[in-house]
């Protein structure tokens, strides 16, 4: 079975840089979303002392902690900022399958926390200047004590299954003609068990049943973290709701849509429950 993505066992998270600081060390520079790469192959990150060396001036930087023995930085710079010679800013997302995993899942680690740093400088109770803290991964403000944590947003994703049949829909912000897995955030008071089934209900008017966990994917675009779920068909006809989906279907699994790019969860789910299904034939 596909399994998602695992931090290597050489990756070790942290929050206090160390002291004094390494001669080189490997960095991930934003501007807005986008991030710094090599113009030549293979395409990798700057591994500076700091993003000085580069001629650019950082806003804010945060540390990620060490991987591979390398120390790990998060930095932004002004949006509009010119690369370096050699360099290029470039879309995380489109990195994927092109950058090394282990820095591809990182950088998004870095994008979440470079984006939840730059709007929780102030206080979002009394507007104080909040101050980063050192024992833990939060902003907290010296004058009403309240502390912000960086933000990670549920969504459950649910492929349904009736025989070797899947449930697909479309959005209508999916390129042409893919399809995939049904999926929707988590609402407060709500277990992620809720979710799914309402999500299904709502949007395709179907039930579902004997949900079973599958995986899940940190998604910084920009901070969700995807639960996915496989689930058996209980009852009801497709009725979409012609706002968040504008088709869905059950496909035969011998004649499918156009389906997700593999970096997502969604395609790994799908192609999950093909090997299930394959594998009773």
């Amino acid at each position: 079975m596909s399994m998602p993505f695992q931090w290597p066992g050489d990756y070790f998270p942290a929050i206090v840089a160390p002291q004094p600081a390494p001669g080189q060390a490997r960095w991930f520079v934003f501007s807005s979303s986008r991030i710094l790469v090599s113009t030549s192959p293979p395409v990798t990150l700057p591994h500076v002392a700091r993003p000085e060396d580069l001629g650019l001036a950082c806003v804010r930087s945060q540390y990620l902690g060490e991987l591979a023995r390398d120390a790990c930085f998060s930095a932004e710079v002004e949006p509009g900022t010119d690369a370096p010679p050699g360099w290029e800013w470039q879309n995380l997302r489109m990195l994927y399958g092109v950058l090394d995993d282990s820095l591809f899942a990182l950088g998004g680690r870095a994008l979440q926390l470079i984006d939840w740093d730059r709007t929780h400088q102030y206080c979002g109770a009394c507007a104080t200047p909040t101050r980063a803290r050192t024992d833990e991964r939060s902003r907290h403000c010296p004058a009403c004590g309240l502390v912000a944590y960086p933000r990670v947003a549920p969504a459950v994703m649910c492929l349904a299954r009736r025989g070797s049949e899947l449930l697909l829909a479309r959005s209508p912000r999916f390129a042409r003609g893919m399809y995939s897995a049904l999926a929707g955030f988590v609402e407060p008071g709500e277990t992620i068990e809720q979710c799914v089934e309402r999500e299904v209900q709502e949007e395709v008017g179907v039930k579902v049943r004997n949900l079973r966990y599958f995986g899940s994917q940190p998604w910084p675009f920009p901070h969700s973290l995807m639960i996915a779920f496989h689930a058996e068909f209980d009852s009801g006809e497709i009725g979409i709701d012609a706002v968040e989906i504008e088709d869905a279907q059950w496909f035969s699994s011998v004649n499918l849509p156009r389906l997700p790019a593999r970096i997502s969860i969604a395609r790994r789910l799908i192609d999950s429950a093909l090997e299930e299904i394959q594998a009773l034939r």
